[in-house]
């Protein structure tokens, strides 16, 4: 089983396009799949727009009673997808955006790495196209990274494009009971997720996937000062769960 965890808040104008371009994706890819969306409290009629896919396409939609950030949004799914998987070790978990960046003709590429072996499949996006916000923030994660961050075999380790082993998940939840996996916002929880989740994984590969910022409908919400600020208050943690010691702190 393959699910697709889609973090949202505030979609309605993409989500469905992006359910549909699933669904056609997995019609000429013979897996079985499920798509896990997570709800962030929209107030735009995203809720309204995803429930009746719900009666065509195999779709489960979480939702939260207030917005409180894609960190946690990303803990929910890991919680959700790790607890409802019956195969842990042939599943496989995939978290995508729901602005378009993320393609879903993708997917059988994270996949076909997935099932050659990888544990974590990220992808390493180039930012030539990307919007200056994305860029200046790429900028300053890279400085912060040099600075104290450290060091993943992920190329990008700020990425949200990526792929999962859910025996891994799972044995990260075990390791932190309660604790919620991630705590972290905007690219630091990214970064926190593959950090917490690397010390099971066997193997990490990368793939590259370009994105598409051109068919984005919205703005960016990147902020690329408060964003690298989270980063920079992210790095001492970054650097206990590197070592292994902040596994469950």
């Amino acid at each position: 089983m393959i699910y697709i965890c889609i973090p949202t808040y505030n979609e309605g104008q993409t989500v469905g396009v992006l359910l549909w371009r699933i669904r056609r994706v997995f019609q000429e890819y013979s897996r079985e799949y499920e798509i896990v969306v997570y709800d962030d409290a929209s107030t735009d009629g995203t809720r309204e727009t995803l429930e009746p896919y719900a009666d065509v396409i195999p779709l489960t939609i979480l939702r939260g009673e207030r917005r409180q950030g894609y960190g946690v949004a990303l803990d929910k799914l890991v919680r959700e997808v790790s607890r409802r998987t019956r195969y842990a070790r042939r599943d496989a978990l995939i978290v995508m955006q729901a602005d378009f960046t993320d393609q879903p003709e993708h997917i059988p590429e994270l996949v076909k790495r997935f099932e050659g072996g990888a544990d974590i499949v990220a992808a390493k996006q180039e930012l030539n196209e990307a919007p200056a916000p994305v860029r200046r923030l790429h900028s300053f994660a890279n400085w912060i990274q040099r600075a104290g961050l450290p060091k993943t075999e992920a190329a990008d380790p700020f990425t949200t494009y990526r792929l999962y082993r859910i025996s891994v998940l799972r044995e990260l939840l075990k390791s932190i009971g309660e604790q919620p996996a991630v705590t972290s916002s905007g690219w630091a929880a990214n970064l926190e997720l593959l950090l917490r989740a690397r010390p099971f994984a066997r193997r990490v590969e990368n793939v590259d996937l370009a994105p598409r910022y051109d068919v984005r409908t919205r703005e960016s919400r990147v902020r690329p000062l408060a964003d690298a600020l989270n980063l920079f208050r992210f790095s001492r943690k970054a650097r206990l769960l590197a070592s292994g010691a902040g596994g469950a702190a």
